[in-house]
């Protein structure tokens, strides 16, 4: 091991490399309830030749790579679960290039999102990409490798389906680019009519290589953005609802969300409507639309909008920091949840499942769900908070959220950042034949087993 250490002392640097007690504490965890596991060592590269030679190492002395955004996930994707490098990509932070009339910029592999928004807010403030709500220090590739979803997924889907091309360190050791970059320097599509290489890495948990740069669309950003928010208390309308609002074709976001604190919320389920445009006119036609779409719920009395007030600005907050706050509501600042993705046809399913856990666990919970590309999904969050000092409160924490995941695989639905728990329990529904070639995928890419192990591990 003191080996292995002095080599990446000569790969990245002596400030680029840890192994003391206290870092790999750090780095051996993230919020959520998952048991921690110490890596072995930590590095921060500045380049992708670096993470290139650290990968060749690691394949010479067959020690697991673990990449990391932020450790954000929550679900316990970045713990090292089988020891080995921690690569912490922060100090790959560059925005390389905005092409502003193809609408695409080029991010290294450890680019927060704080740092395009800012970016862009600087040098092309017309232009914007989907922002998750999450801490403006999560990156963008970790972002993308989980399919994240942000801003613009009601209209465009997840913030995969954004990608405009990849640069990928294979686990190999070999530097790989996908879609346009491949063959020219320009990073507009990642498959224009190309075979779509970017599915081998996209959703793969930083199982199947490193993202170490990546192109992501960008959009109009309009002058202005308001918000409306409709409420009912019967949770068999709100996917009638939905339908009516996605066809409309032109709101930026719909989220869905109940909770029982504080009692203005209770037994009701809101549902908040974002739309942009560039004039007065453009937001109050929009306005208008939104409102005539829903008539037919107000006029039976059974929803109607509620004034907003104080709460319009937490609302329009880029991301909002509202999450964060109910994660301390049990003081401990422990927080997760299950997302599967589903129809919203289930909507009252879930919604009851949610309340049925709660109570069986004994635990608060606060629940959304975000509409994808105009309607055609949902990702319905199942949340719970809880004090991380409190053991037996982490436990039932557990428990619930693996039997909301056993709930959505009964219901058809597709567990979404899974924990390795979760991604057995999906391994073991699916189809033979595709997890067979799950296993051929991983094999071919990392013969050694040294990406992420415990991840998508399929046989």
């Amino acid at each position: 091991m003191s080996d292995i250490f002095k080599s990446l002392l000569g790969i990245i640097g002596e400030r680029g490399v840890s192994n003391t007690p206290e870092e790999l504490w750090f780095y051996s965890r993230d919020p959520g309830v998952l048991t921690p596991h110490l890596p072995d060592f930590v590095v921060a590269p500045k380049t992708t030749e670096q993470i290139q030679k650290v990968i060749q190492l690691a394949n010479q002395e067959k020690i697991p790579i673990v990449p990391m955004g932020n450790g954000m996930a929550l679900t316990g994707l970045v713990i090292p679960l089988k020891g080995g490098i921690v690569i912490d990509m922060k100090r790959m932070n560059r925005v390389l290039e905005v092409n502003e009339k193809a609408r695409y910029a080029v991010v290294e592999g450890g680019t927060s999102q704080g740092v395009l928004k800012a970016f862009l807010q600087d040098h092309f403030p017309h232009l914007r990409h989907s922002l998750p709500d999450a801490p403006p220090a999560t990156t963008i590739a970790a972002n993308v490798a989980l399919h994240g979803q942000g801003r613009l997924t009601q209209q465009y889907g997840f913030n995969s389906d954004m990608v405009t091309g990849l640069e990928v360190v294979l686990p190999t050791g070999e530097i790989c680019r996908i879609g346009s970059p491949s063959l020219g320097p320009y990073w507009f599509s990642k498959s224009p009519s190309l075979p779509d290489l970017s599915g081998l890495f996209l959703g793969w948990l930083g199982t199947t290589g490193i993202l170490t740069k990546v192109g992501l669309k960008l959009y109009p950003n309009k002058k202005m953005r308001d918000v409306e928010l409709f409420v009912t208390d019967r949770v068999e309308l709100v996917s009638e609802i939905l339908y009516k609002l996605t066809h409309l074709e032109m709101l930026e976001d719909i989220n869905i969300w109940f909770q029982p604190m504080p009692l203005v919320f209770k037994d009701n389920y809101h549902i908040t409507i974002y739309f942009t445009g560039d004039t007065e006119e453009e937001i109050e036609f929009k306005r208008k639309m939104i409102w005539d779409a829903v008539q037919e719920f107000i006029d039976t009395k059974d929803a109607g909008f509620m004034g907003l007030g104080y709460m319009k600005g937490t609302l329009l907050e880029t991301p909002q920091r509202s999450l964060a706050a109910f994660a301390d509501v049990p003081k401990g600042g422990g927080f997760e949840y299950s997302g599967p993705i589903t129809l919203i046809e289930f909507f009252p399913q879930y919604a009851a499942k949610v309340i049925e856990l709660a109570k069986k666990y004994q635990l608060l919970y606060a629940s959304s769900a975000r509409v994808i590309s105009g309607g055609h999904s949902m990702m319905f969050s199942i949340s719970f908070a809880f004090n991380r000092a409190d053991s037996a409160m982490m436990t039932r924490v557990k428990e619930a959220l693996s039997e909301a995941t056993e709930f959505a695989l009964d219901m058809g639905g597709l567990p979404w950042k899974p924990n390795f728990v979760e991604q057995k329990m999906t391994l073991e529904r699916m189809d033979p034949n595709t997890r067979k070639l799950l296993e051929m995928v991983k094999k071919t890419l990392d013969p050694q087993g040294i990406m992420n192990p415990g991840n998508w591990e399929v046989s």
